[in-house]
């Protein structure tokens, strides 16, 4: 299946031969980044939340060089557009090169198609001070998927756009083979919007997501066939091929997420206000009626327009420790709680890819685990993170400081009583048009506490971009 996504991939190149495309432009992107710093793993936000690109060694160096062509400005019937770059990176006694992004996309009126591995934004999160969406963030690099949808907000016919909707439906591979081996993803969501032309939007969404398939230790292999697809699809029990527990329960390994938000536009400033949980027991319920409803991610931001000293500001409170509680039973059968996020039972590495978590970065990674274990040991969090970014003369900048208490899990807690942690970014970066409009940047990053170790480290980063040639 892998190779097929690859043979897609190609055609897409070619869509620029069959296509009359006018004023479009490819462009090129170099940059080197690198990574020194004290302890045992680089601070926390110099490699959290970075698509995998930055190492956890306290110690690294990267290369990153590519080309790509995104969609034209103007609407257009059809569009195409397509990236890939090439990553290098050194760290520890390691080097490692694959290809980061690489992906063929086309736009035929609102519907798109993308086939390939590439960075998203996904979920309702501010989109530069966040500390991460709940369900999906940037800490994991890029996965491959086919998707298909209606990726914008786009307005309902009859309704003069009062009424929006994006939807779309992935299916994707794990290809770190770490745990399970060729593993499978799929992924859905549903976005609706309401406020049209008015100063107040209100949002609602649903992502459901699935891992599925692949060869697992100890269980095999596991159904991967249509049936079974339409059954991941439905969330519905598997059959008699599969584990005991999926005959019970759904078959693979489902999470589902509700999120809803709230923007208000006050002229010159913009306020938002969202709210995003998941589930990962059934039926889903709605946030307040939910059992592990004391859970989520809550957050707030304000930007404007005409203060460019402080562009944005944001505050976000993220609670895992709920989990609908420690384990119910009822006759010594088990029916709920001790949700344990990200981690399942059949797929051991659970919501993760590469070693690091695919949604909030807070939730541990495998890769800090000392004890070689690929699943998450450190799912119970509480987490306060304030965010500030502006604009001084040309030299932008951003600022995170996040706060978080972790508890481990229902079954394994790391102390009674939690283990502190402080996180801390303070970056910056300049294009210089007099040398060629070449950026650099500088962030220093430090952290304190017992879950990750106490460090201070720096990060500088060089990077060229600019148009290859138009056509």
């Amino acid at each position: 299946m892998l190779k097929k996504i690859q043979y897609i991939y190609f055609l897409f190149l070619f869509l620029p031969i069959l296509s009359q495309a006018q004023n479009d432009t490819i462009k090129y992107d170099v940059g080197f980044m690198g990574v020194a710093s004290t302890g045992k793993y680089a601070p926390f936000w110099l490699q959290s939340n970075w698509y995998g690109l930055i190492p956890a060694s306290p110690a690294s160096a990267g290369m990153l060089a590519g080309i790509n062509k995104e969609f034209g400005t103007k609407e257009r019937l059809f569009d195409y557009g397509f990236k890939a770059n090439l990553l290098v990176q050194a760290y520890g006694n390691k080097t490692a090169a694959y290809l980061h992004e690489f992906y063929a996309k086309a736009r035929f009126s609102v519907f798109d198609l993308i086939v390939g591995a590439r960075e998203e934004q996904l979920g309702n999160q501010d989109s530069t001070l966040s500390c991460g969406g709940f369900l999906f963030s940037k800490n994991a690099r890029p996965m491959p998927k086919i998707t298909l949808g209606i990726e914008r907000f786009t307005p309902v016919p009859f309704t003069s756009g009062f009424l929006e909707v994006k939807g779309a439906i992935a299916h994707g591979w794990f290809t770190d083979n770490i745990y399970a081996t060729n593993l499978y993803l799929h992924h859905k969501y549903i976005y609706a919007k309401i406020g049209g032309k008015l100063p107040v939007h209100l949002q609602y969404g649903f992502d459901h997501v699935a891992q599925w398939g692949g060869s697992v230790p100890g269980s095999g292999q596991q159904p991967a066939g249509l049936s079974d697809f339409i059954d991941i699809f439905f969330a519905r029990a598997g059959g008699k091929n599969s584990t005991m527990n999926d005959q019970f329960n759904a078959l693979g390994n489902h999470i589902a997420s509700q999120s809803t938000k709230l923007d208000v536009d006050l002229s010159e400033f913009t306020i938002s206000g969202y709210w995003q949980k998941i589930s990962e027991d059934g039926p889903i319920k709605n946030f307040w009626n939910a059992p592990n409803k004391a859970d989520g991610l809550w957050g707030v931001s304000v930007r404007n327009t005409n203060f460019p000293y402080v562009k944005g500001i944001l505050f976000e409170f993220l609670q895992t420790t709920d989990q609908s509680g420690p384990y119910l039973d009822k006759d010594g059968i088990i029916y709920g709680g001790n949700d344990s996020y990200f981690n399942n039972g059949i797929y051991q590495n659970g919501w993760t890819y590469y070693s690091r978590t695919i949604g909030t970065p807070f939730i541990t990674s495998p890769l800090y685990n000392k004890d070689g274990s690929v699943s998450i040991e450190n799912n119970r969090v509480v987490v306060h993170h304030i965010g500030i970014e502006g604009d001084m003369s040309g030299y932008r900048y951003k600022f995170l400081s996040s706060f978080s208490k972790n508890y481990g899990t229902y079954s394994a807690p790391l102390v009674p009583y939690g283990v502190r942690n402080t996180s801390l970014l303070l970056e910056v970066d300049k294009q210089f048009p007099a040398l060629s409009n070449i950026e650099i940047g500088c962030s220093v990053g430090a952290d304190f506490g017992k879950l990750y170790g106490n460090s201070v480290g720096c990060l500088f980063s060089i990077r060229k971009r600019g148009n290859l040639f138009h056509y």
